[in-house]
């Protein structure tokens, strides 16, 4: 597409980090690609979290996205589990910084309410509305799925009226 923005979106997880690759023009989505990178369950932490970094490297490469959306970490009861989630969060983030693409953050509840129209839903209303939207999308993993809904949620937010101006001032 002419003049289309390429938008990455990323489900960051320790074990596995989704992706999901979409192209909007004006008031029209394409899906571009999805998938999601594993680290290994039982490597240490350190080879974990370059792992994620690789892949999404590789993902940043070869899908050219002109900006990223990643998911914000919400806190659960186990401490331990959302400090390694918060890590792999940053690999997420990073990555793409370090491609120089703008980087936006979105709570799970801002991507399920440009997605499903509501700030509560089940994982499996956002995965068929993901269908719906752009129906050749596929994708191996939930984690994917959730990651086309973040890029969805940015193209949504980019097309705002105060994005647009935001946009046409700089």
């Amino acid at each position: 597409m002419a003049d289309a923005i390429r938008i990455m979106g990323i489900d960051p997880g320790l074990r596995r980090t989704g992706w999901g690759v979409v192209e909007a023009c004006g008031n029209s989505l394409r899906f571009v690609a999805a998938g999601t990178v594993r680290s290994e369950d039982k490597a240490p932490l350190a080879v974990r979290l370059r792992q994620l970094h690789d892949g999404l490297v590789d993902v940043v490469a070869r899908q050219t996205p002109h900006e990223a959306a990643v998911e914000q970490t919400f806190v659960n009861k186990d401490a331990v589990a959302t400090l390694k989630l918060g890590q792999a969060r940053g690999i997420a983030m990073l990555v793409p910084a370090l491609a120089g693409l703008d980087v936006a953050e979105y709570a799970p509840n801002a991507v399920k309410k440009a997605v499903i129209g509501v700030g509560h839903g089940e994982k499996q209303q956002i995965h068929m509305m993901v269908k719906v939207l752009m129906p050749k999308a596929s994708f191996d993993s939930e984690h994917a799925a959730d990651a086309l809904a973040i890029a969805i949620c940015h193209v949504h937010h980019m097309q705002s009226p105060a994005a647009r101006l935001a946009r046409a001032v700089a």
